[in-house]
């Protein structure tokens, strides 16, 4: 017996007609995709709209990904594309430009290329946007050798010459974290405040060095980091550098539908912002879930993926509870003897 995809409702219609889908993914990441998926095999009309611009695509990898362990980001996301497709979903190329609620309850949702689509529910997981430190040579290796997240490139940095650019006050904490991957960690202080007496004292217990100054540029030799330049030209070789980004969320498809970003806070200090969610990504407005970096700035791609399994349940489930109410109420219409075709 074969394993063939189930059918899920009708999906296409009339030139003229605007076609309509129980769910919506706008952004096709780990997270739209793994929550497309779901809500495939759970026989529901699926959309994905993405525009095809990961975060991730500058790394060579995607990491502590269980069983998917270094898969370039393209064959991860290639895959997870044709998995949806296999089951029914659709993907389409694009962006979700406007989102609107019509007066029936359902979603409207304006595409760039002047097209539109409904929805009876949306799943948004449009990510976010690293706002880098604006230093010269800096952008250019982001994701190579320019790095935020220690989980994701501390294994492929190892016992090497690691930088940290401070640019705010938890760079002491980057600097100790960063210490478990390798012994020779230096820290910029660049712009960030003056660290106080027990943090130097953590930091030369680590062995961790310190060097006073503002970072000017960066160094390449051959397209890979080679070293970090201070002003009056004073050069520290150096070939991996961690930087702290500044996570915007990627929320303005959201804000024609009344959700508005908040800021993300971590010891005081903002991280970036978010769309506020509950644990399944159920927002303030009722019909609307979000997963992954645009509500959690910190989240890998593996929990973004898990995310989006979360928020797919919770979407098919809220659907389920919409159909047994349309079902009894035709029930209650038809004639004695005579129940409507579910």
């Amino acid at each position: 017996m074969t394993n063939q995809p189930p059918h899920s409702r009708p999906q296409t219609a009339p030139a003229h007609v605007e076609p309509r889908y129980e769910a919506v993914v706008v952004g096709g990441g780990a997270a739209g995709l793994a929550g497309a998926s779901t809500l495939a095999r759970a026989r529901r009309s699926v959309l994905v709209v993405d525009a095809g611009h990961p975060r991730n695509a500058p790394a060579s990898g995607v990491h502590t990904y269980l069983a998917r362990e270094g898969t370039p980001p393209a064959d991860l996301l290639a895959a997870g594309r044709a998995e949806v497709a296999g089951y029914g979903g659709e993907i389409r190329q694009g962006t979700v430009t406007s989102a609107g609620r019509r007066p029936d309850g359902d979603f409207r949702l304006t595409l760039d290329d002047g097209t539109a689509v409904l929805a009876d529910r949306l799943l948004v997981t449009t990510g976010l946007t690293d706002d880098l430190p604006d230093l010269q040579g800096l952008a250019e290796l982001w994701g190579r050798d320019v790095l935020h997240c220690p989980y994701c490139h501390g294994w492929e940095v190892r016992d090497q010459a690691v930088g940290i650019l401070a640019t705010g006050p938890l760079a002491v904490h980057q600097a100790l974290l960063w210490r478990q991957w390798s012994d020779r960690i230096t820290l910029f202080l660049h712009t960030a405040p003056e660290p106080g007496d027990e943090a130097y004292e953590q930091l030369a217990a680590r062995g961790i060095a310190v060097v006073d100054g503002e970072v000017t540029r960066l160094v390449a030799d051959g397209g890979r980091l080679a070293a970090v330049e201070l002003a009056g030209g004073r050069r520290i070789d150096c070939t991996a550098l961690a930087v702290a980004p500044r996570f915007t969320a990627n929320s303005a498809v959201l804000a024609g539908l009344g959700l508005a970003a908040e800021e993300q806070e971590m010891a005081g200090h903002v991280l970036g912002t978010r769309i506020p969610a509950d644990p399944t990504g159920a927002t303030a407005v009722p019909g609307v879930w979000v997963a992954g970096n645009v509500t959690n700035l910190a989240e890998q791609v593996i929990g973004a993926a898990a995310a989006g399994v979360r928020a797919a349940a919770a979407i098919n489930a809220d659907l389920v509870t919409a159909d047994t109410r349309a079902a009894v109420e035709a029930a209650r219409l038809a004639p004695p003897g005579l129940l409507p075709a579910s």
